[in-house]
């Protein structure tokens, strides 16, 4: 996809239309599927108990780390204990768990172990509201399982003093939100997408830029 002399890529005509050099990336998709192999050998020949520890230890770092992507910082214990909770491993003493870090984790297990279900509006709307059950991010109210609107202005990535804010990324206006998205869930539903030769790996980075360019989180959206 050419942005041309636009700013930003959701501007260019041919939005979203991703292109890619498959031969530049082949070396490096290789690498990653031989050590999935290698982990789910090495996993296969793990007993039961192992194995639901690994898998513990695997989302556990999952929601952590999805977090502290969007600045919060999660206390790793009870993230564990929610996880071993609902998983059904014993790991002893559990940690205590607020509200916030239920409804983390309830959004990860449902993406990771309902991968293969159908993306939907509703279900974005549902991991939403378990990310934001008190109705605010930090001190600020926002529209929880709502699209954003241009009340106050377009969504923008900026950075620096109140005032002299940097714009570093401005989101497409709010009116083209329904249209936007329902486009990029058809797409992302269609089994036919990796069908035609796009390696899935690929798949998950187009769906990551797609949804970062429409807006980082569902108010923002």
């Amino acid at each position: 996809m050419y942005s041309g002399e636009k700013l930003y890529l959701w501007q260019a005509t041919d939005w979203p239309q991703w292109r890619y050099d498959l031969a530049a990336l082949v070396g490096r998709l290789a690498e990653v599927s031989h050590a999935q192999g290698l982990l789910l050998g090495r996993l296969a020949d793990a007993g039961l108990a192992l194995r639901d520890q690994a898998s513990l230890a695997a989302l556990t770092e999952d929601a952590v780390k999805t977090s502290e992507i969007e600045g919060e910082r999660l206390d790793a214990a009870s993230v564990r204990s929610s996880i071993a909770r609902r998983l059904g491993v014993d790991i002893g003493v559990l940690a205590p768990v607020d509200r916030h870090i239920e409804g983390v984790v309830e959004m990860v297990l449902d993406a990771t172990g309902r991968c293969d279900a159908l993306l939907t509006v509703e279900r974005l709307c549902g991991w939403h509201a378990a990310l934001f059950p008190t109705g605010y991010s930090g001190l600020t109210p926002i529209r929880v399982a709502a699209w954003r609107d241009d009340a106050t202005g377009p969504m923008q990535v900026v950075s620096g003093p109140i005032g002299r804010w940097r714009i570093h990324y401005e989101a497409p206006p709010a009116e083209r939100l329904a249209a936007e998205v329902s486009r990029f869930l058809d797409w992302a539903n269609d089994a036919s997408a990796t069908a035609g030769g796009v390696p899935p790996y690929a798949s998950s980075s187009f769906s990551l830029g797609v949804f970062r360019h429409i807006g980082n989180r569902l108010d923002q959206i």
